[in-house]
């Protein structure tokens, strides 16, 4: 039986899009594969990892059957990807798939449609937040960074985001930085606090576009659902509490300073060159004038850079980790940032001048 014949690129597109999560490596042999399910032109693709769940539809489907299998994802798109841009047909016979494109043929092991485990959907969505896709994609672009990686205070491996009133706000924290960015909307909404996984960030980075098509956003107890285009995501929440983030942000700083963003990422960058991998620490030292970056290693090599600034408050003599410093530089957008100090033992806050909808908070490290 045909399932499908169309272009190669654009059986690629919908494959593309739900094969980013799907593991080589599983206990589950059957999760290795996506679910194609086709209704007569209608075609639609699944992908799941238990946690995570992502559907696309195309319609390329051949003929008016239905029909439904699964296949090893990984295979399917090295296959399509080394072949050129043909015309390529789908076909299922005796639980096996065939790839065919001009001279060449692939025969695929499938394994059954009913033994694919997909993701219930709740039955009831606390709230529904649309947005234009290139704001939420800004909000998590602005945060994601300070996401904590595999730490075993689990909360922290996700995204907190929250619906307060007109406002949709993101923030992460690994314990060592905060960043926190919001957006306004036309909606209002009832508070909703929701700790999005890791894994289901990054995925949406890369499918969410700079456009500004709608993405509903729909929050349930345990799970949040996001539909744009022609694709849906389901995934579960994180469970546990969130570190209360405002009581971390800190207020009434006398000692701040505008600098050029640019110019504060390279001076960070040549200092991080001495810096090594088991420490990243780079020793800050702004007075009255003037801001100087410097970084030892343990062969006694030195960097140091010194950088005007228009500052008249107290002497800070302050360490941090440089990466953490980078990570926030690079992901700005704007010509110039406030850096806001107390003491060398105090957090340091970065805004961007004349915006409070971003904020940063780096902890200090002893040099």
């Amino acid at each position: 039986m045909q399932l499908v014949k169309t272009h190669r690129d654009t059986l690629l597109r919908p494959l593309q899009i739900v094969s980013g999560i799907v593991e080589r490596r599983h206990t589950l042999p059957i999760l290795a594969n996506i679910l194609i399910r086709k209704d007569g032109e209608k075609v639609s693709f699944l992908s799941t990892d238990i946690e995570v769940q992502i559907t696309t539809h195309a319609k390329i489907g051949s003929g008016g059957d239905v029909a439904a299998t699964t296949v090893a994802a990984r295979k399917l798109l090295d296959i399509l990807r080394a072949l050129p841009d043909e015309e390529i047909a789908l076909s299922l016979t005796n639980k096996r798939m065939t790839v065919q494109s001009g001279k060449s043929r692939f025969a695929l092991q499938t394994l059954a449609a009913e033994e694919f485990p997909t993701v219930a959907q709740a039955e009831h969505y606390n709230a529904k937040v649309t947005l234009p896709q290139k704001t939420l994609k800004h909000l998590f672009n602005m945060v994601h960074f300070a996401m904590a990686q595999q730490d075993i205070r689990y909360y922290l491996n996700g995204l907190l985001l929250i619906v307060d009133g007109k406002n949709v706000i993101a923030v992460a924290t690994d314990g060592h930085r905060l960043a926190f960015c919001q957006v306004a909307t036309e909606q209002d909404f009832p508070k909703q606090e929701v700790i999005i996984p890791r894994k289901t960030i990054i995925e949406l980075q890369r499918l969410l576009d700079e456009t500004d098509e709608p993405v509903q956003l729909e929050i349930a107890n345990n799970q949040v659902k996001l539909a744009f285009a022609d694709i849906e995501l389901i995934s579960k929440l994180v469970e546990g509490k969130f570190p209360d983030y405002t009581r971390v942000v800190p207020k009434g700083y006398k000692n701040n300073f505008t600098i050029g963003r640019d110019q504060l990422l390279r001076s960070l960058q040549r200092a991080a060159i001495m810096t090594s991998d088991k420490f990243k620490g780079v020793r800050c030292i702004v007075s009255p004038g003037s801001m100087k970056i410097s970084s030892t290693n343990a062969d006694q090599e030195e960097a140091v850079e010194e950088l005007e600034i228009d500052y008249g408050g107290d002497s800070v003599d302050i360490g941090f980790n440089v990466t953490y410093l980078l990570d926030v530089l690079n992901n700005l957008k704007c010509d110039s940032v406030n850096i806001a100090l107390g003491d060398a033992n105090s957090s340091a806050l970065i805004t961007v001048p004349d915006n409070s909808d971003f904020k940063y908070v780096v902890m200090p490290m002893r040099i």
